[in-house]
């Protein structure tokens, strides 16, 4: 009876370190590896050019180098950006959805708008803002390909296994205190 809260503590533990390894997995993965902000290319700001863009959803972000980290709020520019589809294709609908701030080494890239285009096709891209000071500047078009709801899945695991190993001391704690018989003593012959 001694041994389950035992067993119990060292599958909490087991799981608590699953779930963490997962989150830092799921991070590092949806950061470097699932977000393909520029896809389908960049246009430098200001500047004009031509993308081959599939229908449905895209993500334009706002990418530029930085010296040195953010180390609060990333100033985002004012910035503006035409999307004019070749003849015949009808108009991509845009809607400012402002995301996070991603930093990679010197690299900063933050989402600005989100756009529908309902017709895979050419369209011309002009890119407008007001980006003095900022190194590089350029609009992304590209599509989130991260996986959000894997994060819920091992932080739910990592509340779970925590509440778990929370039940098994308690559970270790009151099975140490509980009274034992003792088994009888041999007399010295």
């Amino acid at each position: 009876m001694r041994r389950a809260p035992r067993i119990a503590i060292v599958i909490s533990i087991l799981t608590l370190v699953v779930s963490i390894l997962g989150l830092v997995a799921t991070l590092v993965l949806n950061t470097f590896v699932l977000d393909e902000y520029d896809a389908y290319g960049e246009v430098p700001i200001p500047g004009s050019t031509t993308l081959q863009l599939p229908a449905g959803e895209m993500t334009v972000s706002f990418h530029t180098v930085t010296t040195g980290k953010p180390t609060s709020g990333f100033p985002i520019p004012d910035l503006s950006f035409g999307l004019t589809p070749a003849d015949g294709l009808p108009e991509p609908t845009v809607t400012e959805d402002i995301g996070g701030t991603t930093t990679v080494n010197s690299d900063v890239r933050v989402r600005i708008w989100t756009v529908q285009i309902p017709q895979t096709g050419t369209y011309e891209v002009e890119a407008n803002g007001s980006v003095d000071g900022y190194i590089a500047p350029r609009l992304a078009f590209g599509h989130d390909g991260s996986n959000g709801w894997v994060l819920w899945i091992f932080g739910g695991l990592f509340v779970f296994a925590l509440f778990g190993l929370f039940a098994a001391l308690m559970w270790s704690a009151r099975v140490a205190k509980k009274a034992r018989p003792l088994k009888p003593h041999e007399e010295a012959t």
